[in-house]
Formats: C-alpha cells, sequence, structure tokens
C-alpha cells in the first residue's frame, strides 16, 4: 500500500530576467520589435527532490526568495515546474495567497461561493457549509459588505474560513498563521492541528519557527531553490538558526 501523499522529483523552474531595466510597457514593446532584449536564467528553483508520507506534517524553511512558496504553488498545481514532476495522492486545500480570486465589488457571502466554487466545492456544499464559514471567520455584519472595505486580516480571516471547511487529505499551507490577530491565528493553529489529529497530510511554509518546531515531524531547508538540509525538524531549523545568527 502506498504511504506517499506527495513525490516531488527533480524539480527545476526556472525564469528568464531581462538583463536590463525596462522602466515602461512602451520601451519594453520597442525594445521586443527590435529585438534588443536579453535575457538571463534564474532558478527559482533547481533539482528539488522529496517525499512526504500521509499523515506528516513536513515544514519547508529558508530566507526570502528561497524558493519555498514557489515550491508550493508547483505542489497545488497553479504553476507547472520547467522540469520535473510532483505527484499527489488525495484530495488537496491550499492555503496560499488566501482570497486569490476575490471580487472587490463582491459581498463576503457573494466571494464565499465564488471562492468556494473555483476552490472544487459544489453550490449545495458551500450552502451546507455558508454558517460555519461565517461564524469561524468572525465577520459579523460585515459579511453583507462588498470585499473593497476589509482590511488584509478580514480577507485573510474570510479565505482561511472558506479553504478549510472540508478535511482535506492534503493541506497545503503558506504563512497563513501569520496573519490576523493573536486570538485568530491561536484559533487558525487549533484548527489545523485537528486536521493533523484526523490523518491530514501537512506541508507547512512558515518564518515562525518555534512553531515549525512544535508542529513539523521533517524540515527542509531551501537556500537559492537548492535543497540545504533535509531531516527531522529540531536539528534542521536549530541548524538554521545557528547559521542565520
Amino acid at each position: 500500500m502506498n504511504n506517499i501523499a506527495v513525490r516531488v522529483s527533480n524539480v527545476t523552474m526556472k525564469y528568464l530576467i531581462p538583463t536590463e531595466k525596462i522602466d515602461s510597457l512602451k520601451h519594453f514593446f520597442i525594445k521586443k520589435v527590435k529585438r534588443e532584449i536579453r535575457y538571463e536564467d534564474f532558478f527559482a528553483l533547481q533539482d528539488v527532490s522529496f517525499t512526504v508520507n500521509k499523515g506528516e506534517v513536513f515544514g519547508i524553511i529558508g530566507h526570502n526568495g528561497a524558493g519555498k512558496s514557489t515550491l508550493l504553488k508547483i505542489i497545488a498545481g497553479v504553476i507547472k515546474p520547467t522540469s520535473g514532476t510532483c505527484e499527489r495522492y488525495g484530495s488537496m486545500a491550499p492555503l496560499i495567497e488566501l482570497g486569490a480570486g476575490f471580487n472587490d465589488e463582491l459581498t463576503g457571502i457573494e466571494n464565499i461561493y465564488l471562492n468556494g466554487l473555483l476552490l472544487g466545492h459544489s453550490k449545495k456544499l458551500i450552502s451546507e457549509k455558508l454558517e460555519e464559514i461565517i461564524e469561524f471567520s468572525e465577520l459579523g455584519k460585515f459579511i453583507h459588505l462588498p470585499l473593497k472595505n476589509y482590511s488584509s486580516g478580514m480577507r485573510a480571516r474570510l479565505g482561511f474560513s472558506i479553504a478549510t471547511i472540508v478535511q482535506p487529505d492534503i493541506l497545503l499551507v503558506d504563512e497563513v498563521l501569520s496573519v490576523g490577530d493573536n486570538r485568530f491565528r491561536e484559533k487558525s493553529e487549533r484548527k489545523i492541528r485537528s486536521m493533523i489529529d484526523n490523518g491530514t497530510t501537512v506541508l507547512l511554509v512558515s518564518h515562525a519557527l518555534e512553531q515549525v518546531k512544535s508542529l513539523c515531524t521533517n524540515v527542509l531547508w531551501l537556500e537559492r531553490g537548492h535543497i540545504k538540509d533535509l531531516g527531522p525538524a529540531r536539528e534542521i531549523v536549530n541548524k538554521y538558526i545557528s547559521t542565520s545568527n
């Protein structure tokens, strides 16, 4: 029986970056027509391989620009790698860029339906879970206002509440526990811990290193798109801290 939830094999993500600064769209098109734009390769990820077992809480750490969010987006299927493969076994809920796909002109309730449908849920399921989503988000009467009146914290709370309405096999978490006030962060962490207790596999990107040590089994340390280290959470996080000081 396959005990693997996620398998990443030799994943590379390459972007072409212009070698000179282009100040405007007009400047870009003139250069493009004249074929004067020169590019250089930028590797967000290079030859990354690892596996995550079912039921595991797997942390991903590294400095800004290390490739953490790019890796999570590849696992989520949001972007395709330049080369390599990513296999996922089971249903997946990505807590990445909470509220991506929200419409600022629509109310909170209308966005619950919009975002829920984008996540692949049926209208029937969303209707059944509507009150639960509103209650968890703690938005109260603001749920009837257009999102353009929401703070970033309110948007994140709504996004989190929608993304966690079902128990997925695999949960992808990208820094979402750092949004909102302390009480809502604790509430969000309890929700994720509940999913973990019920067997959900979690891949967690976070700069909150104590949180990573307490939640995760194993940790992947990325540095400039390469795997720097991989192993037990406490050991890898302590190594990371010692080199960062």
